[in-house]
């Protein structure tokens, strides 16, 4: 079997060690690691694989001469922008974990679960899409196949893990009484619905990017998409209320199965017995929870989900993991 060099950018931010973790324990056939990180961080020794790696810095020339097949991008979208082409121009296959070449229709935007297919036309990179939207398009997918989707609305519980490590200090802090740093209010005992920037429509740049991403991986821009995404008091896990609004008729338990059996899902959905999706449950694991599946009576054809997954294994890490295992599989490098 062909064995592959990998790189990975960002190895010592969160969701860059949470990429070494998820790399690890899915044992990919790689002949070399190389570990990538700012000049800050260059230097630094990272225990991988049972060896001892040093972080290299970062540069315009560091990909050189290292034959390397995939690199692993979790840096920053002006990292991203700057040194994604440099690496593809240097032979690798970028999965850029960022938002900077999402919504680009020269790259494709993967959920491996939803459209693995896309993969095949890049041109040297592929986008991670957004933490809250991988979740909820790996739902959505086998939904929009059978009943064909007409309608969406998101509201996201989202939690601080998502702003990095500031957020989540901004949490741990508050709870000692101490001031926010990362976040314009206190996150502590209290909810934010102000994830990213505000813009001229009223809207965040957040729910713009669930609004656009969902569009582009499902490929149908016929879809009526509205979001709100809040900041909740949660470390780990992204939890999700999706009304949706379907053109074709569904019987309820056919629904149910339909999701059970689509690729990536847990469905827990025992309200007798208080059985339902939890962050708390869903941290450090890799499957999206789906649950609280009940007909929104308030429309002919419509259904309520809660939808939950760990934002930085799911939503980042091993989602980009699993592209570079579908590019593998796919023969791609």
């Amino acid at each position: 079997m062909k064995k592959y060099n990998i790189a990975v950018v960002g190895a010592t931010g969160m969701v860059g060690r949470k990429f070494l973790q998820v790399l690890e324990e899915r044992k990919l056939p790689v002949e070399n690691y190389y570990l990538f990180a700012s000049k800050r961080s260059a230097g630094k020794t990272i225990k991988f694989m049972g060896k001892d790696y040093t972080v290299l810095e970062l540069t315009e020339t560091c990909f050189d001469g290292k034959d390397i097949d995939i690199a692993l991008f979790s840096a920053g979208g002006s990292t991203s922008e700057k040194f994604a082409p440099i690496a593809a121009k240097a032979g690798a296959i970028v999965v850029d974990n960022s938002s900077a070449w999402r919504m680009d229709p020269e790259v494709p935007l993967v959920v491996p679960e939803v459209n693995p297919q896309d993969i095949e036309w890049n041109k040297g990179i592929i986008a991670n899409p957004n933490c809250s939207t991988i979740q909820a398009v790996v739902a959505l997918k086998p939904l929009h196949d059978k009943y064909q989707i007409k309608r969406i609305v998101y509201s996201t519980y989202q939690a601080v893990s998502g702003a990095g490590v500031a957020g989540y200090d901004d949490l741990a802090n508050g709870a000692k009484g101490e001031a926010p740093k990362k976040f314009p209010h206190p996150i502590y005992a209290n909810c934010l619905p102000h994830i990213d920037v505000f813009l001229e429509n009223g809207y965040t740049k957040e729910e713009m990017k669930m609004i656009n991403e969902t569009h582009k991986i499902l490929g149908d821009n016929e879809i009526k998409v509205t979001a709100t995404t809040v900041r909740v008091p949660v470390f780990h896990g992204h939890s999700e209320s999706i009304n949706i609004e379907f053109e074709k008729p569904f019987d309820l338990d056919e629904l149910k199965k339909v999701l059970a059996d689509a690729p990536g899902i847990i469905v827990q959905d025992d309200v007798a017995n208080n059985v339902y999706p939890m962050a708390i449950t869903a941290e450090d694991t890799d499957e999206v929870y789906v649950g609280r599946i009940r007909r929104d009576f308030s429309v002919e054809s419509g259904v309520n989900i809660w939808c939950v997954a760990d934002n930085i294994r799911k939503g980042a890490a091993t989602n980009t993991v699993q592209i570079a295992q579908e590019i593998i599989k796919r023969g791609l490098k």
